[in-house]
C-alpha cells in the first residue's frame, strides 16, 4: 500500500498488450510516427492512416506524395534496360558464361548510386515522375546512401518488404523514402 505523497498519486492505466505491440509498430516505422502514439493517453485507439504518408503529414496525391509500387518497378526495369543497353555492345553476353552477365548489373550500381545521391532520381525515375527524398529534408543523398540503397535494392528482399508508408527495409535502413516527383 501507497503512503505518503505517492498515495494521492494516480498512475496512468496499466499497458494492455495491443497498446505495447502499436507503440512497438510505431517505433519499428521510425522518423516523425515515433512521435506520433497511435493510442492515446486514456487508451483509446488513435485514428488509422488513410495514406501511405500520412504520418509524415505528405499529401495524398500529387507532387510530394508517396510513390506507388508500379512506378517504382517500372523506373527499375527502365534503368536495367538502360544498363543492358549500355553495357551490350561491349559485352558479348553468353547465357553459359554468367561472368559477363554482372556488367550490366555493375552499370546499373554506377547509374543508380550517381543518379540517387546526386539528383535523388535515376534515368528511369525520370521517366515515371518520381523520386528518392530523405527523411530528415536534406536536399541530397550523398554517395554513402545511395550505395548502401543500391546494394539492398540488388539483393531484392529488403525492397520488397515494406510498411504501410510503401518505405521498403532499404529506405528505413538509410533514412528515405520515394516521392512522385510531378
Amino acid at each position: 500500500m501507497l503512503t505518503g505523497r505517492w498515495a494521492v498519486c494516480r498512475f496512468p492505466h496499466t499497458p494492455t498488450l495491443d497498446s505495447v505491440a502499436g507503440r512497438f509498430e510505431t517505433w519499428l516505422a521510425g522518423g516523425k510516427a515515433a512521435a506520433k502514439p497511435q493510442v492515446d493517453t486514456d487508451g483509446v485507439a488513435a485514428e488509422p492512416d488513410r495514406h501511405p504518408g500520412q504520418r509524415y503529414d505528405l499529401p495524398e496525391r500529387g507532387a510530394g506524395s508517396v510513390s506507388g509500387m508500379g512506378r517504382r518497378l517500372l523506373g527499375l526495369l527502365v534503368d536495367c534496360v538502360v544498363a543492358a543497353l549500355l553495357t551490350s555492345p561491349f559485352a558479348h553476353v553468353d547465357l553459359a558464361n554468367r561472368a559477363t552477365n554482372y556488367w550490366s548489373l555493375l552499370t546499373w550500381f554506377v547509374i543508380t548510386v550517381a543518379g540517387t545521391a546526386f539528383f535523388g532520381r535515376t534515368p528511369g525515375m525520370v521517366l515515371v515522375g518520381v523520386r528518392v527524398a530523405r527523411m530528415d529534408g536534406r536536399p541530397t543523398l550523398g554517395l554513402w546512401r545511395a550505395a548502401v540503397r543500391a546494394v539492398l535494392v540488388a539483393l531484392i528482399v529488403p525492397a520488397v518488404i515494406w510498411d504501410a508508408d510503401h518505405r521498403g527495409l532499404h529506405d528505413k535502413a538509410i533514412g528515405t523514402i520515394v516521392l512522385t516527383a510531378r
